[in-house]
């Protein structure tokens, strides 16, 4: 760290700030004011964690402020990708966009948005995909839309790309069997759907009916059939959860698609211990992403499988809950009963 702050590199800017005894000030690795005596100096990983040590942020390089000139260029760099993912983009042509060298643009851009600019080309290309299959489009014509010579990589790993294959997708899940059952839970009514390959939605509400058309929102052309009598092992583990007993939730089979980005979050929530928080900030940037809290907030948002994706243990900074897509009295309650 010490070595980042004597090269200024922008690079490190994010990951920590860094904190003088001698001033009381703190700043970004990067900051262009005179370099302070490393005896004096101290880091911390965040602006809150220095702030809470006593120090102030600087007025020159503003660590605090999200929106550096880095992270200008590289949302500049993401917003062209994003505009031109349909047609080859050379890293040359990210150069001529952004002035800034191939080999630094690579290595901050992953950094702040989390994939480098490829994979990111990638996620805007299925993106264009998803929207052109479900416009009605063939799967030949969407690939060959999207910029795909052919569609054979469609079908080598689809559940990679789509969570399904092509063709079930263009039909909004139409031939996918989903079995759901509803039952009373300590907060309420409990529906748990499952596919053959494992739970792909949980829900949590007080009538079935608005569970049922939720789960039509998730699936609205899959055959769903809901089944009656005792609770299968997956929902008997989940109730047994609410309920406050011994329950392995890690071990449930999920069946779930989303972005890469999506995904990444999730798997970041099911690593948060039971009985523990983390702030949508913190979440964002264990995955390094600068400035990324809102984007995480829309992924906690998009969670199909309420409890197995704990997303209830996201709070805002300051430790109010936030939002709860099944209301934020059962989210308090939750986070009091795992604690």
């Amino acid at each position: 760290m010490w070595r980042a702050v004597e090269a200024r590199d922008a690079s490190a800017d994010g990951r920590f700030v860094v904190a003088v005894r001698t001033t009381g000030i703190y700043c970004r690795p990067s900051c262009p004011s005179r370099h302070p005596r490393r005896e004096n100096v101290s880091f911390y990983p965040d602006p809150s964690a220095a702030e809470a040590a006593g120090f102030r942020p600087c007025l020159r390089c503003k660590p605090r402020d999200e929106t550096s000139p880095q992270v200008a260029w590289v949302r500049k760099t993401r917003d062209y990708i994003r505009g031109n993912s349909e047609k080859p983009i050379a890293l040359a042509d990210l150069e001529r966009e952004t002035g800034v060298s191939s080999s630094h643009l690579q290595r901050t851009f992953k950094r702040v948005i989390g994939v480098t600019p490829r994979q990111y080309r990638e996620a805007c290309r299925v993106d264009s995909l998803k929207a052109r299959l479900r416009s009605g489009e063939t799967v030949a014509d969407a690939a060959h839309g999207v910029g795909y010579g052919s569609t054979s990589w469609l079908y080598a790993d689809p559940t990679a790309k789509l969570g399904m294959t092509p063709g079930e997708y263009r039909r909004k899940g139409e031939g996918v069997e989903i079995s759901y059952r509803i039952v009373d839970s300590p907060l309420g009514r409990l529906l748990v759907a499952r596919t053959a390959n494992g739970v792909c939605y949980v829900g949590l509400a007080d009538t079935d009916s608005t569970l049922e058309v939720a789960l039509l929102g998730e699936y609205p052309a899959a055959a769903l059939e809901r089944e009656e009598g005792e609770p299968d092992a997956w929902t008997l583990d989940i109730l047994h959860y609410l309920e406050g007993r011994a329950a392995r939730l890690g071990d449930i089979p999920l069946d779930v698609s989303g972005t890469g980005f999506q995904l990444r979050v999730w798997r970041e929530l099911r690593a948060i211990p039971k009985g523990e928080t983390r702030t949508y900030e913190q979440v964002a940037r264990s995955l390094g992403k600068l400035g990324g809290a809102r984007a995480v907030g829309e992924a906690c948002a998009h969670n199909p499988v309420a409890l197995l994706i704990p997303c209830h243990r996201v709070v805002r900074k300051g430790g109010d809950l936030g939002g709860y897509a099944w209301g934020v009295e059962r989210k308090k309650a939750l986070l009091e009963k795992e604690q």
